[in-house]
Formats: structure tokens, C-alpha cells, sequence
């Protein structure tokens, strides 16, 4: 933080007070997985590394979901809804296109009259670094004292099951955290490095406005299933990871060394195990949570922070590195010391 101004400074602090999840009801297991896909019972366990994950019911929507997670957040913050300044949505994939997801959210904690600004942020699977910037720069120059981030994603309304490893990695579920004015802890640097040449490797073609099922039905169906290449993202990804993460840490001011603990995006058990590589630092440092939760799209980085401060991971003093990449394809992260 050396040489920085002291607006700059003051746009980095800020107090994380409150974090709350939720996970669906339903639990699936690495068997019933392999039973969907038609393959012998332990090959998602072994090839993928699942044990089981949450699938959403029809009644667990996004925003039911994203409400249940920011209230735990609110009663741990010991806050009221009418205490916030402002809702900031950072979901994968929003439950509908128009109006956004945070608006929805607003309503149903008792806000709909507030006037509160309530808007979503997306950088897909990184949308919780870009809301987390956003709020710490609200409280800076608008005056925000409260701001209540969530992510919720329904990862498996899109899966295709003829697809075993890109359906198999992801779950469902949803995670909030209240950050407040204050100077407790400091971001001391966040990045994101976008690389759209890799477009194509992972992507959701229907919803939006270039398809149009009034035009071509049958095509705009077959383009609401989730496309990856899994092999190709992996290999561009771990390709670009080392620089930005140098880049990422150099910004910080800190060194793998100096890092607590790291809280990533759940993108798949070998991301996970490369990020750990690239870093040469002890496993039990890694949130690592895909074995039982899977890759909750945005959701995943906000509940990784949220059982790290369950468990008492967050030391004062000590620095946490959230980390991860989205479709784009993006890399991204955040240094913050607690």
C-alpha cells in the first residue's frame, strides 16, 4: 500500500461483516451421476473427483436462492434489509434476462419501495471481483455504508447430459456477504485479464438477443444446453495463469508466501490442483470445495469466502488471495488483507 494517495486508500478498506450460503435440497451423488450418464459407478468419482453435488428444485429459484444466503448474512452482520445502501447481484447466469436479478432480490427482502439502487454485475464465474470493486468504490464516492453483494447460479437448468464432464463438474447454489464502510481490512489489489480470442471454449448461446425462438424453435432449444470444451479451456487457461498471477501478486505487493489462504472459484479438481502448483504452497492453504459443491458458477467464489470465515481462516493480518477464471476467457482475483 506504500506510496498510494490517500483516496485511493480509502476506496481499498472496508469491513467484511456478514456471510451467509445456501445449497438446494436435492443431493446428488458421484453414482447417480454415473447412472445418468450410463457409466460404470466410480468413474465421476475418479475421473472427475465428485463425490456429490446440489441441484436446485423448481421452486428454489435464483432469487430464492440469493435471498435465504443474504439473510444468514445480514442476521450474522446483526443487520436489517432497511439498513442497506445498496444490492449488487453478481451471478453467473441471472434468472431472466429483464429485470435483473437484483431488482427481484430487493423485492422480496421488503425493499421494493426503498429507492436503494439494486443492480447486477457480470463477469460470469469472476462476477463477485468486479461487485466487490464496485461496492468499496460506492462507499467511497457515494457515500454507501452497507452493501449487500450476492451470486446465485442454477447451473443445472443448462446442463447436457451427453456431455458427462461438463455437466458433471457443476452444482448449484447461492452465497451473500455484507461489506461496510470502515478500515478493518484493505484490498490491496484486484485484476482482471480477458482474453476474448478463446470466446467459443465455453459458452451459452440462447437467452440473449441473437437467437430468436419465434424464428427457429428447435435451434434456440438446442442452444439453452451449456457448451464447453473442457481440454481446450483447461490448456488455454493454465497458459496464461502464471503471468497474471505474477502480475496479480506484484500489484499486492505480496508474495505466495504471504498468503493465508486461498479462496477460488471451483472450476474443476485439476484447476484447482494447478492453481496450487502455480503458487507451491500446502494444500490445506486451498478452500477447496469441488469434491462436494462442484463449480456453482459465481457462486462459488463468495461461499469459498464464506467457509473460510466460518472456520476462522481469516486471520487479522493475514492475506487472502481469491483467484479464479470465467468464460471470456477471463482471469481473475483479488488480495485482501483481513
Amino acid at each position: 500500500m506504500a506510496g498510494m494517495g490517500p483516496g485511493v486508500d480509502r476506496i481499498r478498506r472496508f469491513k467484511l461483516t456478514g456471510t451467509g450460503a445456501y445449497l438446494p435440497r436435492t443431493v446428488v451423488d458421484s453414482d447417480d451421476l454415473d447412472r445418468t450418464h450410463g457409466r460404470e459407478a466410480g468413474t465421476s468419482r475418479r475421473q472427475f473427483g465428485i463425490d456429490r453435488r446440489h441441484y436446485a428444485a423448481p421452486d428454489e429459484t435464483s432469487t430464492m436462492m440469493a435471498v435465504v444466503a443474504a439473510e444468514e448474512a445480514l442476521d450474522d452482520a446483526g443487520r436489517a434489509p432497511d439498513q442497506l445502501d445498496a444490492i449488487i447481484g453478481a451471478c453467473g447466469v441471472m434468472e431472466q434476462p429483464i429485470p435483473g436479478t437484483a431488482p427481484m432480490v430487493q423485492a422480496r427482502l421488503g425493499l421494493g419501495g426503498s429507492g436503494i439502487p439494486a443492480y447486477d454485475i457480470n463477469a460470469t464465474c469472476l462476477s463477485f471481483v468486479p461487485a466487490l470493486e464496485t461496492a468499496l468504490a460506492g462507499m467511497a464516492m457515494q457515500g454507501w455504508q452497507r452493501v449487500l453483494i450476492f451470486a446465485s447460479d442454477i447451473a443445472s437448468a443448462a446442463l447436457d447430459h451427453e456431455d458427462p464432464e461438463a455437466s458433471a463438474i457443476f452444482g448449484d447454489g447461492a452465497a451473500a456477504v455484507i461489506v461496510e464502510a470502515g478500515e478493518a481490512h484493505a484490498l490491496l489489489a484486484s485484476r482482471i485479464e480477458t482474453y476474448g480470442d478463446h470466446v467459443n471454449l465455453c459458452r451459452l448461446d440462447a437467452g440473449g438477443t441473437r437467437l430468436r425462438p419465434h424464428e427457429d424453435l428447435a435451434g434456440f432449444l438446442a442452444a439453452s444446453r451449456f457448451r464447453m470444451d473442457g481440454p481446450a479451456l483447461f490448456r488455454a487457461t493454465a497458459r496464461r495463469f502464471p503471468a497474471f498471477l505474477s502480475r496479480l501478486l506484484e500489484r499486492a505487493g505480496i508474495t505466495p508466501a504471504d498468503i493465508g489462504t486461498v479462496i477460488p472459484h471451483q472450476a474443476s479438481a485439476p484447476a484447482l490442483e494447478h492453481l496450487r502448483r502455480a503458487l507451491n504452497i500446502p494444500a490445506d492453504r486451498v478452500v477447496d470445495l469441488f469434491a462436494s459443491l462442484g463449480n456453482r458458477i459465481a457462486s462459488s467464489m463468495p461461499h469459498a469466502l464464506h467457509v473460510a470465515r466460518r472456520d476462522g481462516r481469516l486471520g487479522p493480518g493475514t492475506c487472502s488471495l481469491l483467484v479464479g477464471s470465467s468464460a471470456g476467457i477471463s482471469l481473475g482475483g483479488a488480495v485482501i488483507r483481513w
